[in-house]
């Protein structure tokens, strides 16, 4: 009777080396299968890319069916490999930002292999649940919105003067903005906006038409024409090609007093097609009152001359923080000729400390946020550093043989550098910059 079982221990032992060698073939085999559109790629998609390249949004294609995206695979390739896609400007080494959609290495490659193996769809079910998009935003379906009450008429070509169109919020009381989109409804025509709180007892623009478009060269008042380019209002939020929209982390939001007006200045340029504009913000309030206000600063030069064919030429501007504050964010602006921009802290010994480093591209002009919040004491010295390069390199300049200098036109320059800080609740902008006296010893 032994002798069996002995023959039956016998013929087990190649049948497991048999099955064991086929589990291992399978496991193999399974690791070699390329990456599907359903499984790999597309929570890819829906993670970097799709808040653009939806229907409705900046990007020039959708990407959110397998339909959609596979006419594009090698553009998508080429462009997540050499990282032109999703579009990030910032120096790694400079800085962590909440708001960095880079791919990683894993990703890159997961989208590599898929299209070097004919993009295979894979099974529908394999899916992730789509993302919720409010229609027409970025942002979740705002509580309110504000629209410039009058269309502004656009030339084919030609300079279009600043436009302002004043809104007023009729709010009886105040309302904090946790989120904030502007929306053109002719991308195409702007090259920047800023919506401007203007609290009640501002005297800014006070002569100028309301509920309808106008101009600085309108005003009759040389002391109000004057005023049109410049003031001390705080900004609900500031809109550039591929710039984003504000969302504040809970604690913190921007302040809209009880009977402000909405300020929208529109810089439209002209591309050969006549068009109409008509620009909204739109508002998420926050659900509790915050315990932080925040305020958007900025340093400014506008006295550089940038010499014809003169590459790497540097501006700089700095100022003094006159109270402390929380940094929470950068946007930096120039036009045409911008190359880098750079924010850093001045230290009392003379040495920097680099906060941003960005290789600016005109055509995405992001706001970076920092991962953690930065508090800075009273006294900081904020540094902003814009280079340009006013060369034929450069393939966007106007004219390399001409001087550069500031101006409100795309072909001319400028050198701004915003960003946001975080105060108490109870702090205004005119507040914050109230130098307080040092402590006697």
């Amino acid at each position: 009777m032994r002798r069996p079982a002995v023959r039956f221990r016998a013929r087990i032992k190649p049948m497991f080396r048999a099955c064991l060698f086929l589990v291992t073939l399978l496991s193999a085999a399974y690791a070699q299968q390329p990456p599907t559109f359903y499984k790999d790629v597309l929570p890819i998609l829906q993670a970097h890319c799709q808040n653009c390249h939806r229907t409705g949004e900046i990007a020039p294609m959708p990407l959110v069916t397998y339909e959609d995206t596979k006419p594009w695979v090698t553009a998508m390739k080429s462009a997540v490999q050499s990282k032109q896609m999703p579009p990030w400007f910032a120096d790694a080494k400079y800085g962590h930002f909440s708001n960095d959609p880079s791919l990683s290495a894993f990703e890159i490659a997961t989208i590599q292999k898929w299209v070097d193996a004919h993009a295979p769809a894979g099974n529908v079910h394999d899916a992730p649940p789509p993302p919720h998009w409010a229609e027409g935003w970025i942002i979740p379906q705002p509580d309110q919105i504000f629209t410039m009450p009058v269309p502004v008429h656009l030339p084919a070509s030609g300079d279009v003067e600043y436009t302002y169109e004043i809104v007023p919020t009729h709010f009886q009381e105040g309302r904090w903005v946790q989120m904030s989109e502007v929306r053109p409804t002719s991308r195409d025509h702007v090259h920047h906006a800023v919506v401007y709180i203007r609290p009640p007892d501002s005297t800014w623009l006070r002569d100028a038409p309301v509920n309808k478009p106008f101009t600085a060269s309108e005003m009759t008042d040389p002391k109000a024409h004057a005023e049109a380019l410049a003031t001390t209002s705080d900004m609900l939020l500031v809109y550039a090609p591929g710039s984003e929209p504000d969302r504040w982390p809970e604690g913190m939001a921007k302040y809209i007093p009880a009977g402000s007006d909405l300020i929208f200045q529109m810089h439209y340029t002209t591309n050969g097609q006549a068009a109409t504009d008509q620009t909204s913000i739109g508002v998420l309030y926050s659900k509790q009152p915050p315990t932080q206000r925040v305020l958007t600063l900025q340093l400014t030069n506008h006295t550089f001359i940038i010499p014809p064919e003169t590459d790497d030429y540097q501006v700089y501007r700095r100022g003094t923080l006159p109270n402390d504050c929380t940094l929470l964010s950068f946007f930096p602006h120039m036009h045409l000729r911008g190359k880098r921009f750079e924010y850093n802290i001045v230290h009392a010994d003379g040495t920097i400390e680099p906060l941003l480093k960005v290789n600016y591209d005109f055509h995405w002009q992001l706001s970076y946020r920092l991962a953690q919040p930065l508090p800075l004491k009273a006294g900081t010295v904020i540094q902003a550093v814009a280079t340009y390069d006013n060369t034929e390199n450069n393939m966007h300049n106007p004219d390399p043989k001409k001087s550069a200098r500031w101006g409100g036109q795309t072909y001319e320059e400028m050198m701004v550098g915003f960003f946001d800080v975080a105060v108490p609740a109870t702090t205004d902008k005119e507040e914050f910059f109230e130098r307080k006296p040092s402590p006697r010893k």
